[in-house]
């Protein structure tokens, strides 16, 4: 078995799809080697939620905890990718057909093609009842590969309350469409921005030995 890491992150750059009105992702050279005499400087702006990151509860919740008070091993370890391409609803229901017997971190594949450089006009849903359903497998993280877990155009934000409210934390924007289901190790770390309602991470994942 090939055994090494797969990015499933998205990749920056000055054209991949942003959350309509949001800041957009751009990068520059800032200095160049020739103005500064021994190195290039870049710099970059951007909306956290951009590209494969990481919500913070603080993103939905004033009084919830920012990306830097959460603990790094939620995003580290045994994860389990489950296929659910062709739902337009994801919940309970659904989910129970999936073997899920000692999962901590589940990664839903939800679309067979991801075009990083479109924002998608409509994507699968996460129903308000999947929180407490992950709570009683005993799974503390879950990852989808669109921007939000729930409508695009919902206010209330129910699912991710739901899901915060039942002790599950949140990766958006993963890039699973070429990953098999199956366990794998999963690392998806977020940066230590202090006070933030989320961060981009890198994503990798390779097939998970005994």
């Amino acid at each position: 078995m090939d055994n090494r890491w797969i990015d499933i992150s998205q990749p920056f750059s000055n054209k991949i799809g942003t959350w309509p009105g949001d800041t957009p992702f751009h990068f520059d050279i800032a200095y160049s080697k020739e103005q500064t005499g021994s190195v290039n400087i870049g710099r970059f702006t951007t909306s956290v939620h951009t590209g494969t990151h990481a919500d913070a509860p603080f993103h939905f919740d004033n009084d919830a905890p920012t990306i830097e008070q959460l603990d790094v091993n939620i995003y580290i370890g045994r994860a389990r990718v489950v296929d659910m391409t062709g739902f337009d609803f994801i919940g309970k229901e659904e989910l129970e057909a999936v073997e899920l017997d000692g999962v901590e971190r589940l990664l839903l594949k939800t679309t067979e093609k991801t075009c990083v450089e479109h924002f998608p006009p409509k994507i699968p849903v996460l129903k308000e009842n999947i929180g407490a359903f992950l709570q009683g497998k005993g799974i503390f993280l879950i990852g989808v590969d669109h921007p939000s877990v729930d409508a695009l155009d919902d206010k209330e934000l129910s699912t991710h309350h739901a899901l915060y409210q039942h002790g599950v934390h949140i990766l958006e924007n993963l890039l699973l469409q070429d990953v098999s289901p199956g366990d794998y190790e999963l690392i998806a770390l977020p940066l230590k921005i202090q006070g933030a309602d989320g961060s981009p991470v890198r994503a990798v994942i390779r097939p998970f030995k005994e």
